[in-house]
């Protein structure tokens, strides 16, 4: 596992922790994270843009002179779309720019993006984000000591710290984002990243769970499937039970059988009284 030292605020290292490799030392995938990207930006775009078509412009829908005679070209309409301010063909219009990827491709995204920041030494871990006040000033010197002096930064924090909400929002380049909304792309565009120690924990949870390559617990042992045995077929098991016939049917066919015998002296002996 990745060994990274914890910080608090005032810049000093006050612990370590163990993060997994499968979340933050995993195998960066250039082309993922490039899939990852195109498809938040292709979500943020708005979508509003509208051309006017040929019922949609101002003007008035007689025909200008008769169709033959004028040796001028026939036209049917001043709002044609081959005349000045008439309308558009074919233009723009309102749509959504959306399209689905897969889960496991976002969240591959960003392990690749959370290992290449950590293997550039570019991501901090701090041990809490409690902030004495809602000060800008204050935030921003606990930014510095933090080396998080470049343009951009991004700290990942749980919802509903009010003072550092406040504190970061007049800071230029300086975003705070909740685990769960976390995004390759936010990783990416922002020079540091700096995640609190809980947090830290919570990714590496939620995004190792469904990887191909997540170590193990110390302590769990993996046991090894034993492959089942293959069941007899049936008809071999019909064949020997009809080849060994079953006590019990014999034992009621001899005592039939008896039966029978010790019958036909007792009609004989009728017979003869």
């Amino acid at each position: 596992m990745a060994v990274v030292d914890v910080r608090n605020l005032q810049g000093d290292t006050v612990g370590q922790i163990d993060l997994a490799d499968a979340v933050f030392a995993a195998k960066v995938n250039a082309h993922l994270m490039h899939e990852a990207v195109r498809w938040f930006l292709a979500g943020e775009r708005a979508g509003t843009h509208k051309t006017k078509g040929r019922g949609e412009v101002s003007g008035s829908g007689r025909k200008l002179w008769r169709q033959k005679g004028t040796g001028r070209a026939r036209v049917g309409s001043i709002r044609s779309s081959i005349w000045r301010k008439g309308g558009t063909v074919h233009g723009p219009q309102p749509r959504s720019y959306e399209y689905r990827l897969p889960k496991k491709m976002i969240a591959g995204a960003l392990r690749s993006a959370l290992s290449a920041k950590l293997s550039d030494q570019k991501l901090t871990v701090v041990d809490g984000w409690t902030l004495a006040s809602h000060k800008t000033k204050e935030f921003r010197a606990a930014l510095t000591r933090l080396d998080a002096e470049m343009r951009t930064a991004l700290v990942v924090a749980e919802p509903g710290n009010h003072n550092l909400e406040l504190a970061s929002r007049n800071l230029d380049g300086v975003r705070v984002v909740a685990p769960v909304a976390l995004q390759a792309y936010d990783v990416l565009r922002h020079g540091r990243v700096l995640l609190s120690q809980d947090t830290a924990l919570h990714l590496a949870r939620a995004l190792g769970a469904g990887s191909e390559n997540s170590a193990q617990p110390a302590g769990v042992r993996t046991v090894e499937a034993v492959p089942a045995e293959t069941p007899k077929p049936r008809k071999a098991k019909a064949s020997v039970a009809s080849a060994k016939p079953r006590a019990g049917s014999a034992g009621k066919s001899s005592e039939s059988a008896k039966g029978k015998s010790k019958a036909k002296p007792k009609s004989k002996s009728k017979a003869k009284e």
